[in-house]
């Protein structure tokens, strides 16, 4: 014998009002797959927003695979960090060689630098292409700059250095490097006649006063 919960269900679908249930049921399950359907899109833009502000796309492109020689007499900076990182070139690179398209660098990380007499230049083959800038009473200023080097030289000193730590934990530049790798961070760097070999560099800000771009015989 149906009971009164049945009655009413199909009462519900008479010939006045056929599709009642259908339709609730359609609706709902059609706001269940709307629902299913944003989750993966919220969570992937949610990802890269805390990504962006960690810092950790800060270097994520396809490197050329040239070098590029960067000089300063001078570079003062807070928040400093120093990891060790793979730059990865584009598929099918003529720069790759024998690397598999792959090269070691030592990502330096600086949250706020000043930077006097920059220098940057690239051997394109038989000529260099060279960018100089802050020379004169202005000086260079970089705020979350990154650098991947191969190669770094000159007089430095820190503040508060730490040596050792994991680089999935630290925070002194809002850059965290890779979990289980070595690396050091200070809260302040300076650096007199810095010497970098560098394959990126990045900065969200970069001033050059005094910008002077030009190809000459000898590089930086």
């Amino acid at each position: 014998m149906a009971s009164s919960s049945d009655v009413t269900s199909s009462a519900d679908r008479t010939p006045g009002n056929p599709e009642n249930g259908s339709e609730e049921r359609r609706g709902r399950v059609r706001m269940r797959r709307a629902a299913v359907m944003a989750v993966p899109a919220t969570l992937v833009a949610a990802g890269l927003a805390v990504l962006t502000a960690q810092g950790a796309l800060g270097v994520q492109f396809a490197i050329s695979g040239m070098p590029f020689t960067v000089t300063a007499t001078d570079l003062t900076g807070t928040g400093f960090e120093q990891f060790g990182s793979l730059d990865n070139m584009a598929e099918g690179s003529p720069n790759a060689g024998d690397t598999g398209g792959q090269v070691l660098v030592v990502t330096s990380a600086i949250k706020n630098a000043t930077l006097t007499k920059l220098c940057q230049s690239v051997d394109l083959g038989g000529t260099n292409l060279k960018i100089q800038a802050g020379s004169g009473s202005q000086k260079v200023q970089a705020t979350d700059l990154t650098t991947d080097s191969t190669e770094l030289s000159g007089n430095a000193s820190f503040d508060n250095i730490e040596i050792g730590n994991d680089a999935s934990t630290l925070a002194k530049a809002g850059v965290k490097g890779p979990i289980g790798v070595f690396s050091q961070q200070a809260d302040t760097v300076h650096i007199a006649n810095l010497r970098q070999v560098n394959y990126a560099t990045t900065a969200g800000v970069f001033k050059l006063p005094g910008l002077k771009l030009s190809f000459s015989s000898s590089g930086c």
